[in-house]
């Protein structure tokens, strides 16, 4: 009884991965807002670990760091806590209904220490900073929703600093999820480089480096 309602759940499941990633093929959107109590989630942080997102980008204390597409934060109060009161993290997200969620999360007692993080509702296409203004950019599950990935990656490589870092994470139950081989050669076309590759199949961050002008 037990193996049959585990065969129906990952039936189901399967079935909803298939009918999405479908759809995701021809439509390309942000992230609605409705889904940020799961982006947020227990579970997420279990399939994808602040700590693991953290160390494989490369993120340290007193950094720069821009966030593209923050979502309701599921990383962003341990990511302003991992670079410290000297650090600056730019949440930025396109949806303002995601930024009030990171905003009520961050209005929230236990997050009151944090006073390092700048709220920022704008496109990957312009992003609203000077140049080589950032030591990392990161995106966890973002990169394969926007449309023009060649427009947004040319202007990360514009606010990165010299040899500053982007850092692409994915795991397997987004349904935009892409192989390893699919990031690196998207990236790759720009004056990027690869710098390391992290994690498994299933959850996997990569990381690029900004050549030195």
């Amino acid at each position: 009884m037990i193996i049959q309602s585990f065969l129906i759940i990952l039936g189901i499941f399967i079935f909803y991965q298939l009918i999405l990633r479908l759809a995701r093929r021809y439509w390309k959107f942000p992230a609605p807002s409705f889904i940020g109590k799961f982006l947020d989630s227990k579970q997420r942080k279990i399939m994808q670990p602040s700590k693991k997102i953290i160390s494989r980008s490369g993120i340290g204390r007193g950094m720069t760091v821009l966030e593209i597409g923050c979502g309701s934060g599921a990383f962003t109060t341990d990511v302003a806590r991992a670079i410290g009161e000297k650090g600056i993290l730019s949440a930025l997200d396109i949806e303002i209904k995601m930024l009030k969620q990171v905003e009520s999360k961050l209005n929230r007692i236990e997050n009151k220490d944090i006073k390092n993080v700048k709220l920022v509702q704008a496109s990957a296409y312009a992003l609203p900073f000077s140049k080589e203004s950032f030591d990392v950019v990161y995106m966890v599950a973002v990169f394969q929703e926007i449309p023009d990935k060649e427009k947004a990656l040319k202007e990360i490589i514009r606010v990165l600093k010299d040899n500053g870092i982007l850092s692409i994470s994915e795991f397997m139950v987004d349904p935009d999820y892409p192989l390893k081989s699919t990031t690196i050669k998207m990236v790759q076309r720009t004056d990027l480089y690869l710098d390391s590759v992290s994690g498994n199949f299933f959850n996997y961050t990569i990381s690029f480096r900004n050549k030195m002008k």
